[in-house]
């Protein structure tokens, strides 16, 4: 089991390297500060996906443990993933409020905006794929 799990681990992480990259590329694209503000924008934003990434880890693990006993399901786990997934999405939803004003204090509320826009594309676009794609909970 802990072989498992080590390679289960190693998985996201390299899943998640992959995407930061692409999605850093993509918010370099979206985002335009100035020269200035340049330096201090990239540490919060890197600031912000470290945090983002644990939070993305846990949703994936959930979505493991959701995916392992969808077809078992009953009122008692249905209840306690509902909460853990409500917990995390408010959590995540609270990091970006959080990143959105501390990019606004070290460039200005335009590029603030700019971040807010492109992560709430992305987290919405990462929510609306993972549930197209997960099964409806058989009741047992």
């Amino acid at each position: 089991m802990y072989v498992n799990a080590q390679s289960n681990k190693e998985e996201i992480d390299i899943m998640q390297a992959a995407f930061g990259m692409d999605k850093k590329a993509m918010v370099a694209e979206f985002v335009q500060v100035d020269a200035a503000q340049k330096d201090a924008f990239w540490k919060v934003y890197d600031e912000y996906e470290t945090a983002r990434k644990e939070l993305g880890k846990k949703r994936i693990e959930l979505l493991n443990q959701y995916a392992a006993t969808s077809g078992q399901m009953n009122d008692v786990t249905a209840d306690a993933f509902t909460k853990d997934l409500l917990s995390l999405t408010k959590k995540t939803d609270n990091l970006l409020v959080c990143y959105y004003k501390k990019v606004k204090k070290v460039t200005n509320p335009v590029v603030a905006l700019q971040f807010y826009q492109v992560e709430s594309y992305i987290i919405t676009g990462i929510r609306n794929k993972i549930l197209g794609d997960a099964p409806f909970p058989v009741k047992k």
